[in-house]
């Protein structure tokens, strides 16, 4: 499967980045994205559609998921990003699926391309907390 984006930038580094499902700004505008907030986001996207997908064929169901992705880049050039911290609160999970959901997302982190592809550069840490 091909994916496929665009992006105009003007000479002040102001864009728009337009993919299949939407668009957004980008750049150091008042509402913009930054790049590695792309990069966290792209992250949080395909690690949620992989650990949905698994609680699903598990009938494992919760209220919602909520991800708080934290990066931190090296200081050497290039600065890759060293460590990506997500904590991720789940609504709504009966305390019998815990287990469950715990090993999902665990999974999911083994599955999900984009974690594996940053896990190369950076050393990846998660919670999950519940309410």
């Amino acid at each position: 499967m091909a994916n496929n984006v665009k992006m105009v930038f003007d000479n002040q580094f102001h864009g728009i980045i337009t993919g299949h499902h939407g668009s957004s700004q980008v750049g150091p505008a008042e509402g913009a994205l930054a790049a590695y907030d792309m990069v966290l986001g792209g992250l949080g996207a395909c690690l949620n559609h992989t650990f949905q997908t698994i609680l699903d064929k598990k009938k494992v169901s919760v209220h919602a998921i909520n991800y708080d992705i934290h990066g931190e880049k090296r200081e050497e050039v290039p600065t890759t990003l060293n460590l990506v911290k997500m904590d991720v609160k789940i609504t709504g999970a009966d305390e019998s699926d815990h287990k469950k959901i715990e090993k999902s997302f665990k999974l999911a982190t083994e599955y999900c391309s984009v974690y594996q592809t940053l896990s190369h550069v950076a050393k990846m840490e998660y919670t999950i907390t519940y309410s």
